[in-house]
């Protein structure tokens, strides 16, 4: 009524409902970019595995094939790409839950790597989850080298920084310089090598024999969500021959 009888009345009106569809169309827009998003997140996640998956078989001088479209082999490892279902960045011994159990051919001892670091290792599997150590754990290290060429030691997370962590036994004449890169070193069962980690920063004498080196890591565990498993399938054979000592 007051819409037909009053002109001032009616523009107020319309005006209203313009606002209130634009509102609701607006809404329904950013809830249909959202999941369109999240389409694109794990387009994007698939196609950075198949990157990394054929890095790693260029790396091993393999010929390139996948077994299914979220695995493949690469000289002597095996790749799954998996989901990140729940994780612990809070506590001195973090973990994740991954979306990949025995029934996806996982095992226990397999690492959990990213394009920017390597991140964890599986401890615990069931049929359709595992349960991994996180790197920010103080149980846990990973034999890591100064470039590609370069000493061995082992990094650990620092317990403090998100992004901080420690490369330990660096002998004193070894040469280096801040902002150099840390990879995995591949004296490891678990991860392949030259996985870059992180880059040096400060450095300080231990006991007058080594150094220990501040290293910023490369991943972000606060934006963690798609990870690699890789399974080092001679681990079971190297794990015996060292049980010979």
């Amino acid at each position: 009524m007051l819409h037909r009888n009053g002109t001032i009345q009616g523009i107020w009106i319309s005006k209203g409902v313009h606002a209130i569809s634009s509102a609701v169309w607006g809404g329904s827009q950013s809830i249909g970019d959202y999941f369109s998003l999240r389409k694109r997140n794990d387009a994007l996640a698939q196609e950075n595995f198949n990157l990394r998956l054929q890095l790693a078989q260029i790396g091993a001088e393999a010929d390139y094939h996948v077994s299914a479209i979220n695995s493949g082999e690469a000289g002597n490892f095996r790749y799954t790409h998996a989901e990140i279902a729940k994780i612990s960045n809070n506590t001195q011994h973090n973990y994740m839950i991954i979306d990949k159990g025995s029934n996806d051919g996982i095992t226990e001892g397999s690492g959990v790597i990213t394009g920017k670091g390597a991140v964890g290792v599986i401890d615990a599997v069931s049929g359709r989850y595992s349960y991994a150590r996180s790197f920010k754990n103080h149980e846990m290290n990973i034999s890591a080298r100064l470039g590609k060429q370069g000493a061995v030691g082992p990094l650990s997370w620092d317990g403090k920084k998100s992004d901080g962590a420690i490369l330990k036994e660096i002998p004193l004449h070894v040469e280096f310089e801040p902002g150099d890169t840390v990879f995995t070193s591949g004296f490891s069962s678990i991860f392949p090598p030259d996985i870059p980690l992180g880059s040096v920063g400060e450095a300080k004498i231990v006991n007058g024999a080594t150094y220990e080196i501040t290293v910023t890591l490369f991943e972000d565990f606060g934006a963690l969500r798609y990870v690699t498993i890789v399974e080092n399938m001679g681990r079971e054979e190297m794990e015996k021959l060292e049980g010979r000592q």
